[in-house]
């Protein structure tokens, strides 16, 4: 196996031998028409990949780009790669690679470890390729190896990124990195390396300083442009036909979701119900021959707060949610709080007021199987308590349903799910505090 695994490395580096150095005029002609036929396929059969690849200016990278390589606004592409690719549908494919790349926001990542540049490189190809790959945007690569696997289908980028962390010492990083598609060019207070492996270390040498680099003004400027472009290129295509991830950025674009602290006071401070009363009159009506009513503030904030205790959620995550709480609640001179932890059934319930507030915080979440948000309304139902709202700090991951939508108005922070999308009640993504 290893023999057959050198051998197909001797024979990668044997094709990229001479990939860099000036330019052949011919060459390039032939190789910047297959790309321009390129685009106009995808202009047709795949208009969102399209709308964004015709931005794109194609740019000659001979000297210094094995294959390609993007920084939002041009396509930098090696000639001589370009003619040896099988046909046009493998430039749609190399199109598509660049595009998301951009979209996805791999340009510029600052990594100055040079071993977490390289898993932070691998970790978006597989994302980007994936993707290409379900949506089947032309066809895959088969000129040079490309990083491809079923699993990370779906994946997010971190959550790619933490599965070859966790997993570094069982993978050959190095083979890996050599499978890489294109180069990643880096910010310019980058120290690493991050290209594709391809070409001989002497010609990367010799190129690297026309090599490009983004300074932190010009990536700045150029996700704003990006916003824009992929705002109008999904218009165009149509909402089914861009990846899933692309829509999530959409979502986050067009649909900016609450910070979930500022989800949490409003919902809180909605429970509170104002009313008349005739037992306080308006200092305003003394004056007057008629007695008006007065205002009461019926400022019994009464919550139940629920944490996902299935393993996911750590102990600062549940001090910092707590913390916040005690924080909101503090301002109202009534209220009750409810607090259980769950996984699969209801721990450790218990109740805090004005009285022992200064207590939640040392609140013992218990749990660390599987999540099953049903277990919640059940036990509520069972001990017949209906709170005016019920707030639940969860992953977001249940195995089976989310619950009793008809019980009681339901809040969901959200932590460790790029897209947890909740069937009913109001919910925001969790974040660290700063």
């Amino acid at each position: 196996m290893a023999t057959t695994q050198n051998t197909q490395n001797k024979d990668l580096a044997d094709k990229f031998k001479d990939i860099l150095g000036p330019t052949d005029p011919r060459v390039d002609a032939e190789a910047r028409e297959r790309l321009v036929t390129a685009r106009v396929g995808l202009l047709l059969k795949q208009p969102f990949f399209g709308n964004l690849a015709t931005r794109l200016k194609l740019t000659n990278a001979d000297e210094w780009c094995p294959t390609a390589a993007t920084d939002g606004r041009n396509f930098y592409y090696n000639s001589r790669f370009i003619m040896m690719l099988e046909d046009e549908k493998e430039c749609e494919f190399l199109f598509g690679h660049e595009v998301l790349h951009a979209v996805y926001e791999h340009i510029g990542r600052r990594v100055d470890n040079e071993h977490e540049a390289q898993l932070s490189n691998i970790a978006a190809d597989y994302c980007v390729n994936g993707d290409l790959v379900q949506s089947k945007v032309g066809r895959m690569i088969t000129t040079v190896p490309c990083l491809h696997e079923t699993k990370y289908y779906g994946w997010s980028y971190e959550q790619v990124y933490k599965d070859l962390y966790d997993n570094a010492e069982k993978i050959d990083i190095s083979e890996l990195a050599q499978q890489m598609l294109d180069e990643h060019l880096e910010n310019d207070q980058s120290t690493t390396d991050s290209g594709s492996g391809k070409g001989s270390d002497q010609d990367k040498k010799d190129g690297k300083d026309k090599r490009p680099t983004i300074s932190e003004s010009e990536l700045k400027d150029i996700k704003d442009e990006l916003k824009e472009a992929l705002v109008n290129a999904a218009k165009q295509a149509g909402a089914g036909n861009v990846p899933n991830g692309v829509k999530r950025i959409l979502a986050d674009i067009t649909e900016p979701k609450m910070n979930w602290r500022e989800l949490l006071r409003q919902q809180l401070e909605s429970t509170i119900k104002s009313d008349y009363s005739w037992s306080r009159p308006s200092r305003r009506s003394w004056h007057m021959d008629a007695v008006m009513p007065g205002m009461r503030n019926d400022e019994m904030i009464d919550i139940c707060v629920a944490l996902d205790m299935s393993g996911s959620i750590s102990d600062a995550q549940a001090r910092d949610f707590l913390s916040e709480i005690k924080g909101i609640t503090e301002e109202f001179q009534n209220f009750k709080l409810h607090v259980f932890s769950f996984d699969t059934d209801v721990y450790n319930a218990q109740d805090f007021s004005s009285d022992n507030l200064d207590d939640v915080l040392d609140y013992e979440p218990q749990g660390g199987g599987g999540t099953d948000f049903m277990c919640m309304f059940n036990y509520l139902k069972d001990e017949q308590i209906e709170p005016k709202r019920l707030v639940v700090f969860t992953d977001g991951w249940p195995w089976d349903t989310w619950g009793d939508p008809n019980y009681c108005e339901t809040v969901w922070i959200i932590h460790s799910n790029d897209d947890p999308n909740p069937p009913f009640g109001t919910w925001a993504k969790y974040e660290e505090s700063k």
